[in-house]
């Protein structure tokens, strides 16, 4: 009689492992849902690698916008003080190209960055993915044979489908660096002809 309780008692008190290896949907579960965290994780490290190829690219943007114009003042400095009228009255050509070059620049940084912009929503739903299937994990694990597969698997495309994006964007840092850029190429532009002209 203490024999078919004590076998009783350790039938309740088994491990949510034991459980699981001993149900064949819950192991196939479990090994496909680790699977794909793994993949989910390869996702998230490539998408992290792209959005830093393309914030190095951005950057390198910025430094040609402003060596660029560098070169172009100094090289203009040096050429309007052999022959100040003559270059004055060709200060369109220059001026022309500065601004084509900078509106090339500007267009280029903006796409850039929307397209950083949308690599981090990519990146960051990956990451919301890997947290809902970590947790779908764990709970596996903790439950055992009491994890009821439809509700927690109907949870998960729930929470996935219910994610709702932000459509009205307001101004962020990107919105200001192009305005910047736009305003110092005005700038150049006006310098262009004051180098120039003077």
């Amino acid at each position: 009689m203490t024999g078919g309780v004590v076998g009783s008692s350790s039938d309740k008190h088994r491990h949510p492992l034991h459980e699981i290896a001993e149900s064949v949907t819950h192991k196939l579960l479990l090994k496909q849902w680790i699977k794909e965290e793994e993949l989910v994780a390869r996702r998230i490290a490539l998408r992290e690698s792209r959005v830093d190829a393309v914030r190095r690219e951005i950057a390198a943007l910025y430094c040609a916008f402003f060596v660029f114009h560098s070169l172009i003042l100094l090289l203009l400095y040096s050429a309007s003080a052999s022959s100040p009228s003559a270059a004055c009255r060709r200060s369109w050509i220059p001026c022309l190209c500065s601004l084509l070059c900078s509106m090339a620049v500007v267009w280029a940084v903006r796409y850039k960055t929307d397209t950083e912009c949308v690599l981090e929503r990519l990146l960051e739903r990956e990451r919301e993915d890997g947290v809902l299937l970590g947790k779908c994990v764990e709970e596996l694990k903790r439950k055992g044979a009491e994890f009821d597969l439809l509700k927690e698997v109907d949870a998960l495309r729930r929470a996935k489908s219910l994610r709702v994006e932000a459509k009205v964007r307001k101004w962020s840092t990107r919105d200001v660096a192009t305005m910047v850029l736009l305003l110092l190429s005005c700038v150049v532009l006006g310098l262009t002809r004051f180098v120039l002209c003077d």
